[in-house]
Order: C-alpha cells, then sequence, then structure tokens
C-alpha cells in the first residue's frame, strides 16, 4: 500500500494543540464524507466512525491533538524518506495509517475513534469518555512511532501543579526577603533527583525583583499505582519557610495497567505482526490503552511507523516504515475479527 505522503504533510500542519482539536476533526470529516459508515461527535468531541449500533467487538483509538501550543510554526518538510515537522509521528501519522486502511471499507463490529486530549494535561479525556460510553470487548490504540513492539504495559502518570508566593520587593532595598523562585528552586531538585519531570517552571516579574510568584509543573511516570499515589502524597505536603506559602494542586492522573503477554488480544496481535515478519516483543508506553486497561477492558497499544525526535519540533517518521505499518494494522482487525 503507498502512504499517502502529501495527506499526511497536510493533515500535520493543522494546528491541534491539547484542547483545540476541532479545525484537525473538520479536516477529517470532509475527508471520510464518501466513506462507508457513519459519523458523529461525541461528549467529549471526539469524532466516532462506526457502521452499526451496540458495543462495539474492537475500539481503534487515535489521538488527534499534539504537545505543541497554537504558536508553533508547523513546517513539514521532507528529507529523503523522512517526512519532518512537529507532530508527524505523534500522533498525524497514525491517524492517516487508520484513515488509510479504513477510508474503503470499515468491518463490521469496529468503531474508530478519532479521540480529543491525550497529550499534557488532557489526562485522556477523549479516550476515557469513549471506553465508558462503548464499552468495547477489546481497545487497541494506534501510535505514530513504536511500530518494532507491542505496547502491553501501561504506564500511568500523575501530574501536579505547585505554587509558591512571598511578598516580593525590590532586590536591593528588599534584599534578604525570600524569593518565591528560590524557594521553587529548592522544592524542585530533591522532586527531580526522584525521577520526577519537572515539564514547565516559570514567575518572578524581573531581573532587579525578588519574585512574588513562582510555579511549575511536575510529573511522575510509573506502572505502579501504589508509587503514583505515594508521589501525590509526597507533592501535597510540600513545604516551604515563611514568609513563602506554598499550593499543591493535581492537574493530572493517568491509571497505569497491564494486560498479560498471554491475552488472546495479544496473541492475535503477534499473529498479525508475525506474518508480516515484525517482531511480538511487549514494551511499556503511555496512550489512549491506558483509559480503556483502567476500565478493565483488554488494550493494546500499536505503533504504525519509525522515527525519531518526538515531541520536538524537528520530529521526523519514516515515510516506507508506515507501509508497513498499514499492513500491520489490517492484519491485526483482521485476526481480531477472526
Amino acid at each position: 500500500m503507498a502512504f499517502d505522503a502529501d495527506a499526511l504533510a497536510t493533515f500535520t500542519a493543522i494546528a491541534a494543540p491539547t484542547g483545540s482539536e476541532g479545525e484537525r476533526l473538520t479536516w477529517l470529516e470532509r475527508r471520510l464524507a464518501g466513506a462507508p459508515g457513519k459519523r458523529h461527535r461525541d461528549g467529549a468531541g471526539n469524532l466516532i466512525w462506526r457502521d452499526g449500533d451496540g458495543p462495539p467487538a474492537v475500539l481503534v483509538m487515535a489521538h488527534v491533538d499534539t504537545v505543541f501550543d497554537a504558536g508553533t510554526p508547523l513546517t513539514i518538510t521532507r528529507d529523503g524518506d523522512d517526512l519532518v515537522g512537529p507532530g508527524v509521528g505523534d500522533n498525524a501519522a497514525a491517524v492517516m495509517t487508520v484513515v488509510s486502511v479504513l477510508e474503503s471499507a470499515l468491518p463490521p463490529g469496529l468503531v474508530v475513534a478519532f479521540t480529543v486530549g491525550e497529550e499534557g494535561l488532557g489526562n485522556l479525556r477523549g479516550a476515557r469518555h469513549v471506553c465508558a460510553d462503548l464499552s468495547p470487548a477489546c481497545a487497541v490504540a494506534v501510535e505514530g512511532h513504536g511500530l518494532d513492539e507491542i505496547v502491553t504495559d501501561h504506564v500511568g502518570s500523575l501530574r501536579a501543579r505547585v505554587t509558591v508566593t512571598g511578598p516580593g520587593g525590590h532586590s536591593w532595598w528588599d534584599r534578604g526577603t525570600p524569593s518565591a523562585v528560590h524557594g521553587l528552586v529548592d522544592l524542585a531538585g530533591p522532586l527531580a533527583r526522584s525521577g520526577a519531570n519537572i515539564g514547565t517552571i516559570a514567575g518572578g516579574r524581573a531581573v532587579n525583583a525578588i519574585a512574588a510568584q513562582a510555579e511549575m509543573l511536575v510529573e511522575l511516570r510509573s506502572l505502579s499505582e501504589d508509587e503514583l499515589t505515594a508521589f501525590g502524597d509526597r507533592v501535597a505536603a510540600l513545604e516551604v519557610a515563611a514568609p513563602l506559602a506554598v499550593e499543591c494542586e493535581i492537574v493530572g492522573r493517568r491509571p497505569a495497567g497491564r494486560i498479560d503477554p498471554g491475552h488472546p488480544l495479544v496473541h492475535a496481535v503477534r499473529e498479525a505482526r508475525e506474518g508480516l515478519g515484525l517482531s511480538g516483543a511487549c514494551r511499556s508506553g503511555s496512550t489512549d490503552a491506558n483509559a480503556a486497561a483502567a476500565l478493565g477492558i483488554p488494550a493494546v497499544g500499536i505503533g504504525c511507523g519509525r522515527g525519531s525526535g518526538m515531541h520536538t519540533v524537528g520530529e521526523r517518521i519514516d515515510l516506507a516504515s508506515l507501509e508497513l505499518g498499514c499492513r500491520q494494522l489490517e492484519a491485526v482487525l483482521g485476526a481480531l475479527a477472526r
């Protein structure tokens, strides 16, 4: 199957920050206007594509949002066999793989959800809603990268906003007054050394002003729900010396989960991949499949391409690998139908 690189470039160039996915969904609605089945947007804003009613045998999810804000230049270029640009692999390549495979024939019992709110503080909003709403027998999350392994261990995360406030002041006349920035840095160091990621940090007003406010967004990822809970307790207990004050808010919780490698769903996916010369190796990952697993729905994640630079403006995806990714998705859906 020849992959439509031009369509992928066009889709990637449509901005879709988490919470602002509408333009991409509109593009998909136009692209699929003549495709089989029917389409609608659900209560979370996902674009649902199906032919029939009732709980699906298989739910395929591909998220449409990106980590990039609306001001990020979305310049997409060709470099040999690679397409390069922000979000080209994560997750535009996955969305276009699903479209390429299914726009001419939508199997009975299959529902596709182009989901919103997967990245950042979206907190799997779209996947949580569609899994709870449709109660599928099993779910497959499609990602742009990661063609060479199957995601069976679903990495959870806890995300928190930590804010430090103080009186502020003039850097000379009020010297000695505690700075909110200094207080925040003192908190950030131990958290980072414990394995958490400090995703953003900001604060202060000017180079010659003692900061009156500073905040950071911090995340811990783990396969252990107990570890995530303990991290949340640790963040909630953070303290600073007066007159500074600290406030902690949990802004996201992505559940951890796992499907046994011997489960029939995993067996079917492995069987389909082995027929294409792809590995049956399993790995951990964080995808829309987390939302299904949290509800007890058997779920895996599969990648559809090979690339690099995920979550950077220099992200790239190998177009030839996407042709193999399309054949993989066809084979997987065929195996699940059997």
